[in-house]
């Protein structure tokens, strides 16, 4: 037993909203998304090399990959950078994460990417945990709905 005292809300559990990305770099992005369909998940991964916690990135890399493994990897990674992001952000492990944070979208598609491909390669007990943890992170669907779950 704890002798923490617990702290309990009428709003319910917490919100992080992750912060909004520089300007230079999402002037980089959206030049590498504009680049021609041959090139485009190479200048993604450009990039993403060069910022490597840019949750949206790792998002579009998945986006960007052949389904299966490839894009498995990319989503994998995009989510392993957001629950280190969430963290720094002051997320302590529950609370909201909601799709209506544009700046949520990118660890959201990455959860969501996840919990596809796990499906697609046979990882079933981990695509349920995926979507089990999307719906808790943003209980009003949004998120799934806006992602074809």
């Amino acid at each position: 037993m704890s002798d923490q005292p617990v702290h309990l809300s009428a709003s319910g559990p917490p919100e992080t909203v992750l912060p909004q990305i520089a300007p230079e770099l999402r002037a980089r992005f959206t030049v590498a998304l504009s680049a021609p369909d041959s090139g485009r998940r190479a200048a993604v991964c450009k990039v993403v090399a060069d910022n490597p916690t840019f949750l949206e990135g790792w998002a579009n890399i998945g986006d960007l990959s052949e389904p299966g493994i490839d894009a498995y990897m990319a989503y994998r990674v995009g989510y392993h950078r957001g629950l280190d992001t969430l963290r720094a952000n002051s997320w302590r492990g529950s609370g909201y994460v909601r799709w209506a944070h544009e700046t949520n979208r990118g660890f959201l598609r990455c959860l969501a990417g996840l919990a596809k491909q796990s499906r697609l390669i046979g990882e079933t007990s981990e695509a349920v945990r995926c979507e089990q943890f999307l719906i808790q992170l943003d209980p009003t669907g949004d998120a799934a709905r806006s992602l074809d779950m």
